[in-house]
């Protein structure tokens, strides 16, 4: 503990890169307060290190606190804003695009079952494909191959 005390920027520097860290590495970036914080105590850190606030633990704590307070209300809406952008679309797998050839029949009511990579896949299809037909493989779910004419 006193070796903290004596090197307060250090210590700070630390505890503000530890915030970082937990907030962005385990928290995933989702509550922001202890980004803020993080934020504030590498400021203070540095206003340490120049000199520019005396090197008491008060004047730490308290250049920290209003530095976390200042960063949230000036971070805060952008920060949420960012979240709130969320990529919709679909991700494309590996078995998208695969193409093969009917075995049987595929039409909307009837879904007979391919095997592929030890799967078994439940065939799809919008409409009426005859065996024989060449057939591409447009979207993937669960035990079920989407499926149209190639």
């Amino acid at each position: 503990m006193q070796w903290a005390l004596n090197n307060l920027a250090q210590s700070l520097l630390i505890f503000g890169i530890l915030m970082l860290v937990i907030e962005i590495a385990v928290l995933g970036f989702s509550t922001f307060v202890l980004f803020f914080v993080g934020c504030a105590a590498l400021v203070s850190a540095g206003l340490l290190y120049v000199g520019i606030i005396p090197d008491t633990l008060l004047s730490a704590l308290l250049s920290t606190g209003l530095l976390t307070a200042v960063a949230a209300v000036l971070l805060w809406k952008p920060l949420k804003n960012m979240q709130t952008q969320v990529d919709t679309t679909k991700a494309k797998g590996d078995l998208v695009g695969h193409s093969f050839i009917l075995v049987e029949d595929v039409a909307p009511e009837l879904t007979p079952v391919y095997h592929y990579s030890g799967i078994d896949w439940k065939l799809v299809a919008s409409e009426h494909l005859v065996s024989g037909t060449k057939v591409q493989v447009v979207e993937a779910d669960v035990g079920v191959f989407h499926i149209k004419a190639a």
